[in-house]
């Protein structure tokens, strides 16, 4: 390659130095930037991870509350099934007092 002229160099060598130091300058405030992203990436990581957290303990509260209402509705089942299957119990001995409160009426009758 030919040589530059020395006076196109003394022309383009300040200019250049000058958009050098401003390459150099944007790369520091992009770096800059990048490292705040950063900063704020991490920062939002980690509410999404708190969040996350305590929904868990929210979901797994609501579950054992839930668990808690079906053991008592199950428990209140079987107290119900107990009294129908009491009734149940008491039905024939009704229905034979009916038939001996009809007989006596009958007895009285005559």
């Amino acid at each position: 390659m030919e040589k530059i002229p020395s006076w196109i160099e003394r022309l383009l060598l300040p200019k250049l130095n000058e958009i050098v130091g401003e390459i150099k300058a944007l790369e520091a405030k992009i770096e800059s930037v990048d490292n705040k992203v950063d900063v704020r990436i991490d920062a939002v990581e980690k509410e999404i991870a708190s969040l996350r957290t305590e929904t868990l303990v929210k979901f797994e509260a609501a579950d054992a509350k839930a668990e808690s209402l079906r053991n008592e509705m199950i428990s209140r089942f079987e107290a119900v099934d107990s009294r129908f299957d009491s009734l149940e119990a008491r039905i024939p001995v009704m229905e034979k007092i009916a038939e001996l409160e009809v007989r006596l009426a009958d007895c009285v009758a005559f």
